[in-house]
């Protein structure tokens, strides 16, 4: 059996109260008092009770991240970040992949609530009052990325609407007339909570809107590039095909490049997210940049405080900014 607080005060002659500012941290402290008591810790290779801790605090240290999946390289930069921003700040993670399917997320989140996490960090795909509702029986604090829920509770994301009407506009300022637009999650507009596209998709529209263009071609097949395949390319009109995220762009570029359509002579691409695996990538893809790592560390910091101060849910905007790339 490993040491105790209570040895560790008997042999450093303090209190265990004292013993437990030390190792936790906490204020009240003697410096030349803690070196001690650390360097006692150490030499018996001290490892705390996690389970009498979590009975004492009422806390297990744990929080859930709740995710549709990792195929998206931004989700696992994001994830990256909140894991290591959380045990920074003494808490493990358990990550849950839902598939983006609706009752998969609900039974990871009760899954979560029945192994005592204390809170969650949530991609949502759920929605609605019917869901408000499951999360106010949850009885967790949580935050939210990207995808919105309501105004009661926490969010951290960016302005994509702006984002991607700040990219249409710059695509219109540089001649291109005809608009393609790809974007399969759009399908599930109704069903599922798809804020970010959705925000994407209505700000590239209400852009190219003011510019009084034509009608995009909107494109929400799952096989977007056989739909890709039946359009011509490389006419009086120059052509840009915009894509909701960028490995619809990157799929798209395979599919210009086979077929001989030169970018951007014959087509323009604009992506959106800039994963990091595009330094890569040739030409340059155009694209939208945000700190996909900034929002994990931001979401576990207002989830952290929600936990351990009470913090009403706050709702976080983060910066954006277009990259011009070769592609566009």
């Amino acid at each position: 059996m490993g040491i105790t607080i209570k040895e560790i005060a008997r042999r450093c002659g303090v209190s265990i109260g004292t013993v437990d500012r030390a190792l936790n941290g906490r204020p009240g402290i003697k410096e030349e008092t803690k070196r001690r008591i650390l360097e006692v810790a150490r030499q018996a290779n001290y490892e705390p009770d996690t389970v009498a801790r979590s009975l004492a605090s009422g806390r297990s240290r744990t929080i859930g991240i709740v995710i549709g999946d990792l195929n998206n390289r931004s989700f696992a930069q994001l994830v990256n970040a909140a894991e290591r921003t959380a045990r920074e700040k003494g808490y493990l993670v358990q990550l849950m992949l839902t598939g983006k399917e609706s009752e998969p997320e609900k039974q990871c989140l009760a899954h979560l609530k029945s192994r005592k996490a204390d809170g969650i960090v949530l991609f949502p795909v759920n929605k609605g009052e019917r869901f408000e509702a499951f999360l106010d029986r949850l009885g967790l604090p949580l935050v939210a990325v990207c995808n919105r829920l309501s105004e009661r509770r926490s969010y951290v994301g960016i302005d994509d609407r702006s984002a991607m009407a700040e990219a249409a506009d710059r695509a219109w300022t540089a001649g291109y007339r005809r608009f393609v637009y790809i974007c399969p999650p759009l399908t599930y507009r109704e069903s599922h909570n798809i804020h970010t596209q959705a925000e994407r998709f209505d700000g590239f529209r209400e852009a190219l809107s003011r510019r009084g263009a034509e009608e995009p071609i909107v494109v929400t097949s799952q096989d977007f590039v056989s739909e890709l395949a039946k359009l011509e390319f490389g006419g009086a009109a120059r052509t840009a095909v915009f894509c909701s995220c960028d490995a619809y762009a990157l799929e798209a570029l395979n599919h210009f490049r086979a077929r001989g359509v030169r970018v951007p002579e014959d087509a323009g691409i604009t992506g959106f997210d800039n994963i990091d695996m595009l330094k890569y990538v040739s030409p340059r893809l155009t694209t939208v940049h945000y700190d996909m790592e900034e929002i994990g560390r931001s979401a576990v910091e207002l989830l952290v405080e929600q936990i351990e101060t009470g913090q009403a849910p706050r709702q976080l905007t983060l910066p954006y900014r277009y990259v011009a790339g070769d592609s566009m």
